[in-house]
């Protein structure tokens, strides 16, 4: 009898979950949710930076999980469902309601496109994460395969939150708008490969080149947030198609010399 109250207390913690991780996802969601709000009410600066708070924390959850030893399989859940608001919908909707919105203007075809296009980055985000979900453990940890999806939302946040700082409308940005949300969208859900980062040791000395490099990196991003964060993703990005078509060359090369 005595051993009864022990084992509920044991099947109890079993059925909690861990409060410390799932509260960094609870906030990355949170921003998601409250860039869609704000974006209604047409304040997209803050929309985008909401995001982009989302990504901080989104990237926080899992390694404050990992540091305290409290990863489970409600979190990796919690997460994925965390992104796909955050890095899925909300870019999607944010920037249908700043740009994609105003195709209406050119007839019902643009009209049903803009909606449609937008809809098909929220999909390929979702298909994104499906997939990388089913790969964990067998999948090469160097690589992603496909544009992660943080990276999709912050090139389309990015170019957002660039384009409020500069002044420019929307409505006089649709064309780029609707090219560069079936890109990012299509990037997702493509078989090219971008390096993860998931193999560099942080805990190795380096030069103290590299420290002097961070600190000015540090100070460009306090300076011009917009212009530098977008920058950074923007050449992540172009770096995957620029490295597979340069390891098809090399192949061919390869194989002509031989």
């Amino acid at each position: 009898m005595s051993q009864e109250p022990e084992q509920a207390g044991q099947a109890k913690q079993r059925r909690g979950i861990y409060l410390l991780p799932n509260l960094f996802t609870t906030g990355a969601l949170f921003g998601g949710f409250y860039a869609i709000v704000t974006a209604m009410h047409g304040r997209y600066t803050v929309a985008a930076i909401s995001v982009f708070i989302a990504m901080v924390l989104d990237g926080l959850d899992g390694r404050v999980a990992r540091m305290t030893n409290t990863q489970s399989a409600f979190g990796g859940e919690y997460d994925s469902l965390s992104d796909m608001v955050s890095f899925g919908l909300a870019p999607a909707l944010v920037m249908y309601q700043w740009s994609l919105v105003h195709l209406h203007s050119l007839g019902w075809f643009a009209a049903k496109a803009s909606w449609l296009v937008a809809f098909f980055y929220a999909a390929a985000g979702a298909l994104r994460l499906a997939r990388f979900n089913t790969q964990i453990g067998i999948a090469d940890k160097r690589y992603f395969q496909g544009l992660p999806i943080p990276t999709a939302a912050a090139v389309m946040m990015g170019s957002v939150w660039v384009a409020q700082q500069f002044e420019l409308s929307g409505e006089s940005l649709m064309y780029p708008a609707l090219v560069l949300t079936l890109l990012t969208g299509g990037l997702m859900v493509s078989n090219i490969s971008y390096y993860s980062f998931k193999d560099v040791d942080l805990r190795k000395r380096v030069p103290f080149i590299a420290v002097l490099l961070m600190l000015g990196l540090f100070v460009l991003v306090a300076l011009w947030p917009a212009i530098v964060l977008y920058t950074l993703f923007s050449l992540y990005t172009l770096s995957g198609p620029v490295l597979s078509v340069w390891r098809r060359w090399r192949k061919r090369r390869r194989q002509a010399a031989v």
